[in-house]
């Protein structure tokens, strides 16, 4: 029997959350901004379970302050401190965590291990990246955005974001966005290293895969990155710095994108290779606010999910 009175709301993709609610997110994620560290804690006397089978930095962290000011507690578990790196079946794991904790942040490979966690656990369940998708940060990307261009920007059809590089998680989150909000998105992506087709077919005339950076960049307002090899592609990384030359967002890149036009990277980045040192360091940069928003767009998402 579940011991959840409400109906439990996971967020595995950015497509979870309808248009208007993930405009109000985004707002909420604001509001937190503003209130800080010394707010509310809607999470009083909650534990969040942290299962986390990547390596991590800003997620971990960010979700770790972020459960702490909410007045909550977490707990982070990884492969060697549990029974899942034992091969203790994903559904039993699951429904045994949710009888102690009040919700899941899982960060891990397959995004098919997260759909089943979430099919079996009678608490949310949180995308805290999959190899498919990684709609957390994409949280706080849209923040970013909203900070610097105005939150009705992300409602403005003549919006441009241009993604630059492997069509990997992160570009397949800018194509649900994209999906959801209407705005305009072009990636170039070189061939062979396209994003999700399907998302791509549901995202319809508004997103595009370009193969050059030019044609992508040429008036967006935000130019977007990525590494080019991921967590468990370090085998391809030598293939891939020969496949990706050229898709490197530096001072050329930017000067066809919109004056105003802000840069993002999820980080971490390897400088010199699908991002310039100046171009990160430089005024167009927001990548450091980027990843500070992760902290309050997933207060925002948590208050969301577990308190209202």
């Amino acid at each position: 029997m579940s011991r959840t009175l409400r109906k439990k709301r996971d967020f595995l993709r950015v497509t979870d959350l309808p248009r208007e609610e993930l405009l109000e997110l985004v707002e909420r994620a604001a509001e937190w901004k503003l209130i800080g560290k010394n707010g509310p804690h809607p999470l009083e006397r909650m534990s969040v379970g942290l299962v986390f089978e990547k390596a991590s930095t800003r997620t971990r962290v960010s979700f770790q302050v972020g459960v702490y000011q909410l007045g909550g507690n977490s707990i982070v578990l990884s492969p060697k401190e549990t029974q899942l790196g034992r091969g203790e079946p994903v559904k039993d794991t699951a429904r045994v965590l949710a009888r102690y904790l009040d919700a899941l942040v899982v960060r891990t490979f397959q995004h098919a291990k997260l759909e089943e966690m979430a099919a079996h656990a009678d608490v949310p369940v949180v995308n805290a990246l999959t190899d498919a998708s990684h709609p957390c940060q994409l949280l706080a990307d849209l923040l970013t955005v909203a900070e610097r261009f105005g939150a009705d920007a992300l409602r403005r059809a003549d919006f441009g974001v241009a993604w630059i590089g492997d069509g990997n998680n992160m570009a397949n989150s800018w194509l649900e966005a994209c999906s959801v909000l209407g705005f305009r998105l072009r990636l170039a992506c070189p061939p062979g290293y396209d994003p999700d087709p399907a998302l791509l077919a549901r995202a319809g005339a508004k997103a595009r895969v370009v193969r050059t950076p030019r044609e992508a960049a040429q008036g967006a307002h935000v130019v977007n990155t990525d590494v080019w090899a991921s967590m468990g592609q370090e085998a391809e990384a030598a293939e891939r710095q020969r496949r990706f030359a050229g898709f490197i967002v530096d001072r050329a890149l930017m000067s066809v994108a919109d004056p105003h036009a802000i840069v993002m990277h999820c980080l971490p980045a390897h400088r010199g290779e699908e991002i310039s040192d100046e171009v990160i360091e430089g005024s167009q940069s927001a990548v450091f606010d980027e990843a500070e928003n992760r902290l309050h767009a997933q207060k925002a998402l948590l208050e969301l999910l577990l308190a209202q």
